[in-house]
């Protein structure tokens, strides 16, 4: 079987939380928790989740943009935590980031163009002229003129912006890129642009994406993989075409349930779910989602034990002891609590509802 070209065992990530005057210890937020996964290279995986479930925070723990608490990274079997700083910027060429903030991220000080030709020059790749050239070529390819490279940042749309930033990331000839929610601050229109744009040039270049979003259509569109993260845990992991036709997590029901359909005869059935999300400070025993499930066999085992990221058909793994297969036995089950068996529970999301001619 060929290598992964991007690998994560196990990554953690914990922000102290601090009081008083000496700084004093007394708490932490657990925002990444043992996510695994595997990119192959030229394949699309998407981290989806809501908001603070922790998917910027694995995006940018794995390129070490913030440092790991712990866990193991490889990056075409080179390992990336344990690198120096040398070493490191070395790596930066070939892993590249597109921000969420087209605005912020772009230096209002710099031409277009020499923001571009910062990462050409620090890896020098090319000077003078020829980086000139290869600049101009560069905007060229997202769909901007040229000559813009002598504009400054505040001169463009938030959707030319964001081709800028995308442009900056492929100035370096990176083989793997994290996007990072980086259509969610466009028009719906200009999304799609973006998106068709980032999917020629994953054609053109054999590009390697980590896509980071919560617009779950969007997700759809880019993904050749899903995996769904809640309270810094990965929970659902598989095929996208599997995972939107057959969620097994609880949760990833109730989030497809959410998703708006652009069609009048489709009635949506949303799944409603009970109380707040939990805080990443203080997350609850067992499963992280049983407090809001909707699972009829949920039980006292859910709040006892921490489900196992495992597969329940092939290539779909998610973490439910109550949706079988499961390997948490039945006894082991009984023994914390649990009076309800394993039962496959998969509601109807969408029903087709044909609507009766106005008169």
């Amino acid at each position: 079987m060929k290598e992964p070209l991007v690998s994560v065992k196990n990554l953690r990530k914990v922000f102290p939380i601090t009081k008083g005057v000496f700084s004093r210890n007394v708490g932490e937020v657990r925002a990444v928790h043992d996510v695994s996964f595997d990119i192959a290279e030229g394949e699309t995986l998407s981290l989806v989740g809501e908001s603070g479930c922790g998917k910027t925070t694995t995006g940018r723990a794995l390129l070490r943009l913030i440092e790991p608490t712990s866990g193991e990274v490889k990056f075409a079997g080179r390992d990336v935590i344990g690198m120096n700083q040398t070493d490191l910027r070395a790596l930066r060429r070939e892993m590249q980031i597109i921000f969420q903030d087209p605005v912020s991220s772009l230096n209002p000080r710099m031409t277009v163009g020499a923001a571009i030709r910062e990462g050409i020059t620090i890896h020098k790749l090319a000077e003078g002229a020829e980086a000139d050239k290869r600049v101009k070529q560069l905007l060229e390819e997202v769909g901007l003129r040229a000559e813009y490279a002598a504009r400054y940042p505040h001169e463009f749309s938030g959707g030319q912006r964001q081709r800028i930033g995308i442009a900056r990331a492929l100035a370096v000839e990176p083989r793997f890129i994290v996007c990072d929610e980086p259509v969610s601050a466009l028009d719906v229109s200009v999304q799609a642009q973006v998106i068709n744009l980032m999917r020629d040039l994953q054609r053109q270049r054999g590009l390697t994406y980590l896509f980071i979003a919560h617009d779950l259509s969007v997700v759809k569109h880019m993904s050749d993989r899903v995996a769904v993260m809640y309270l810094g845990k990965i929970v659902e992991l598989a095929n996208a075409k599997d995972l939107y036709e057959r969620p097994t997590m609880p949760y990833t029901q109730a989030l497809l349930s959410a998703v708006p359909v652009a069609d009048p005869t489709f009635e949506k059935q949303r799944i409603l779910l009970e109380g707040d999300v939990p805080s990443p400070a203080n997350p609850p025993s067992g499963c992280v989602f049983h407090p809001r499930c909707h699972h009829p066999s949920r039980d006292a085992a859910c709040a006892a034990i921490n489900p196992p990221l495992e597969e329940k058909a092939p290539g779909h793994f998610a973490a439910c002891i109550k949706q079988p297969p499961t390997t948490v036995s039945p006894d082991e089950q009984a023994k914390s609590g649990g009076v309800n068996p394993p039962q496959a529970y998969f509601p109807v999301v969408e029903r087709m509802s044909r609507l009766s001619p106005s008169v």
